[in-house]
């Protein structure tokens, strides 16, 4: 069983212990890893901010035309996204989570909202902006103005091969003039990624180039948040994740990973008594 059988398995015996049916991608045809109602697949109802940035967004999360949207996967890595996530903006303890993921101390009041599918355009002229999952927006005054999170869940490990960096970015110099070394990486990916197999550091760089265009590259910190399976893909999951950070760290960017396993963990350790229902939705579904 591969990573990706392996987390579709574990999600749909979650869906069957809670009594919930399951529908395929196109209702009755497709393989029945969907719920038939989005709120079935959270562990709240969306916020009408968040519904509205998914809405917006370029993923057809939400469904149409009575089809289910992606969202309503039991492997969909929006929803364990929400899952985590919009609870803290839910109750106005962003902070909390900020902590948890290793992007401030514990105790930071910096940071106040949370966001789903921003986008951050690198130059104005390219029509299509890549989002971030989750943007954790920190206060006016804070030196760090965003955190920004890249989730992955079962994608990671499909069958379905990620694509390169176009070659489009690598033609305007000036948006890396003072990252060399993600450049020279950039180029080893560009048009094709050959080298990474469950990362996927195009959408990594993009990422990296948007925010500094906005907040510069002192103005944040990016985290790849992303699910660990047991043997061979796991390893080499957390190695890619580990090579792209040391080749960004070099240029100064603040970037780190960490498993949604040892995030959950996190939280559970330090806020149980507090917040039960929430860790334990999350225990019980992703542990």
């Amino acid at each position: 069983m591969n990573g990706y059988q392996y987390i579709l398995a574990k999600q749909t015996e979650w869906a069957k212990n809670q009594g919930l049916d399951l529908i395929g991608s196109k209702i009755n045809r497709g393989r029945p890893t969907y719920t038939t109602n989005l709120d079935y697949n959270l562990f709240q109802p969306l916020l009408p901010d968040v519904r509205r940035s998914f809405a917006e967004g370029d993923g057809s999360e939400l469904g149409s035309s009575g089809l289910p949207g992606k969202m309503q996967a039991v492997h969909s890595s929006s929803a364990i996204g929400v899952n985590v996530f919009q609870y803290w903006k839910s109750i106005s303890a962003v902070p909390v989570i900020a902590a948890a993921c290793g992007l401030c101390r514990r105790g930071s009041q910096v940071s106040y909202d949370i966001h789903f599918e921003e986008k951050y355009p690198i130059k104005a002229s390219f029509g299509y902006h890549p989002n971030i999952d989750v943007v954790i927006h920190n206060t006016p005054t804070a030196r760090i103005k965003r955190f920004a999170i890249e989730c992955k869940f079962s994608e990671a490990y499909g069958a379905h091969k990620h694509g390169g960096l176009k070659s489009k970015y690598l033609e305007y110099a000036e948006i890396w003039s003072d990252i060399p070394n993600l450049r020279a990486f950039a180029e080893r990916i560009s048009p094709e990624d050959r080298n990474f197999m469950h990362l996927h550091p195009a959408q990594l760089v993009k990422h990296i180039l948007g925010l500094k265009r906005l907040v510069g590259i002192d103005g944040f910190r990016l985290l790849y948040l992303w699910y660990d399976v047991l043997g061979e893909q796991g390893k080499r999951h957390r190695d890619e994740a580990e090579e792209f950070s040391g080749v960004a760290k070099q240029d100064g960017i603040k970037f780190h990973s960490l498993t949604y396993q040892e995030l959950i963990i996190t939280l559970a350790n330090q806020l149980r008594p507090v917040h039960n229902d929430y860790i334990r939705y999350l225990t019980e579904r992703y542990l």
